[in-house]
């Protein structure tokens, strides 16, 4: 009718994705193993040097439907470096003399391992791209990176820089209108992994069928700082660590074996 309006909800409109097999990945990498055995100690070593590559890390990480190459980056759980090594090593109290039971069966084990941490994923969540794609798959993000002004990321320690930042906030700016940020999603790595887990253990033989085993358990002994990822939003929190991994912890248990 003539002079009446006609007012679309927009309640009832929503996403619409578009799934299709079309991720692509690559894996690159150098693998170095090493083993000892003696009577008294046991070690084995493992290091890896690798690069993975990919535009989708999982299912529901959406990929720029206008040009795909520009999500192509480090996989979400890439790391450079990844050193591990575990060991035992049977204490020689035992050559000291004394009571057996109270000399023999004392060892310490413990798994070490030193690595590079998980990439920071970038994401500017105004849709300044104009492409839509927040809330369009499994994982509400989109596909959005802010623009990047190129030079040293400025990596610095959480613990002393302001806010807790890990990197040089100020090099990422919005995109402009109708345009992708010129930020890869994935390009560098968070803070790395340095943790030693150890163990002291007693193994006292009672019988000759049964045994009491004691042990001493810490999981990171140092009480190293792990921090984990730093956001990637463009948002308040932007490159700050807002958490850390567990800190020390050691346990005491005692095992009857029979």
């Amino acid at each position: 009718m003539p002079g009446t309006r006609t007012v679309l909800n927009p309640a009832f409109f929503g996403p619409n994705g578009y799934f299709i097999t079309m991720g692509n990945s690559n894996f690159n990498s150098l693998q170095v193993n090493l083993r000892h055995t003696s009577s008294r100690a046991q070690l084995l070593v493992g290091y890896t040097f690798s690069k993975s590559l990919d535009d989708s890390s999982g299912y529901g990480e959406q990929i720029n439907p206008v040009s795909p190459g520009l999500s192509r980056g480090l996989s979400a759980f890439d790391e450079t470096h990844n050193f591990v090594a575990s060991y035992n090593w049977s204490l020689p109290f035992d050559k000291l003399g004394g009571p057996r039971r109270l000399t023999n069966g004392w060892a310490v084990s413990g798994i070490t391992r030193f690595s590079t941490g998980i990439p920071v994923t970038l994401i500017e969540t105004d849709d300044h791209s104009l492409l839509g794609t927040s809330f369009t798959g499994p994982q509400p993000l989109p596909v959005d990176t802010p623009n990047f002004a190129g030079g040293s990321l400025g990596i610095t320690d959480p613990r002393t820089s302001p806010g807790h930042t890990y990197f040089n906030t100020s090099l990422f700016t919005p995109s402009a209108i109708g345009q992708e940020g010129t930020a890869n999603r994935r390009f560098f790595h968070g803070p790395g992994i340095n943790n030693w887990d150890m163990a002291l253990v007693k193994d006292t033989s009672l019988t000759e069928r049964t045994k009491l085993e004691f042990r001493a358990e810490f999981f990171n002994l140092f009480n190293h700082a792990q921090f984990v990822t730093p956001s990637g939003i463009l948002s308040s929190n932007f490159g700050a660590v807002l958490s850390a991994r567990d800190p020390r912890i050691g346990q005491l248990s005692l095992k009857l074996l029979f």
